[in-house]
């Protein structure tokens, strides 16, 4: 299971919210490339960024940092906020982002996606925010009437191998993630999904290891590493099944 440590971009800053809400940031680095490299550092082996700017705006706004960020670390990082046309998508890949996280395009353009597979296969993914079992789009604004394995089986019949599934009642609050619904999603999909959203201690990671076999592939954490509450190469040792992790 892989460990992907967030980095979220607002305003060229390494921030966090609550929720996905503006008005609950907290800036934890004014300099995100120095943090993707203290990251890699410690052992990352794949980073997950998010345009916020991008998000909320329709259009990434922050690919100066992420190119700085490619070129400044040796591992493979994804990317997801305000993805929603293909001369984006490729203009991404082409600064050497290894994966393209889409999410609000998944619902309005379904065959963007099925294109996007189709032309970038094994690079695309789709993002599933979920509020209740209901996927939430634009940045989290909108709470759409499409239920969140619904829209992943469409998406698997797209050509899409991965999702990104995130519960964000949970997100940013270090309240555990949403166990059941992340192993739901994957025995009913077949597919291979990345847990966000809630992580909160090093119990959490080990809960979903044990899920590995049905097909969680990996964990995004975030906040708690953030707060320290959860140490990165704890989270590696737990994610490979060694055992003498701990939080703190």
């Amino acid at each position: 299971m892989k460990i992907f440590p967030a980095i979220d971009l607002r305003a060229g800053k390494c921030v966090r919210l609550v929720q996905g809400k503006l008005d609950q940031e907290t800036v934890f680095a004014d300099n995100p490339v120095e943090m993707a490299k203290a990251w890699e550092s410690k052992g990352a082996e794949f980073l997950h960024l998010v345009d916020l700017d991008g998000a909320f705006s329709g259009k990434p706004q922050n690919l100066g940092v992420i190119r700085e960020i490619v070129a400044n670390v040796n591992i493979p990082v994804q990317l997801g906020g305000g993805i929603r046309v293909m001369e984006v998508i490729e203009e991404i890949l082409e600064l050497g982002v290894a994966r393209v996280i889409l999410g609000t395009v998944a619902i309005g353009n379904p065959r963007l996606v099925e294109s996007a597979c189709r032309q970038y296969p094994g690079k695309i993914v789709v993002g599933i925010d979920s509020k209740d079992g209901k996927v939430a789009v634009e940045g989290w604004d909108i709470t759409s009437e499409r239920e969140g394995v619904e829209l992943a089986l469409e998406m698997k019949k797209l050509g899409v191998e991965r999702i990104i599934y995130t519960d964000i009642k949970r997100d940013g609050m270090l309240t555990g993630p949403n166990l059941a619904g992340t192993k739901d999603l994957a025995e009913r999909t077949g597919m291979q999904i990345i847990a966000s959203g809630g992580i909160s201690c090093l119990e959490d990671i080990v809960q979903l290891k044990k899920l590995e076999a049905v097909g969680i592939e990996g964990v995004i954490v975030g906040k708690a590493l953030y707060t320290h509450a959860l140490k990165l190469e704890d989270a590696l040792k737990a994610a490979r099944g060694e055992e003498g992790g701990y939080a703190g």
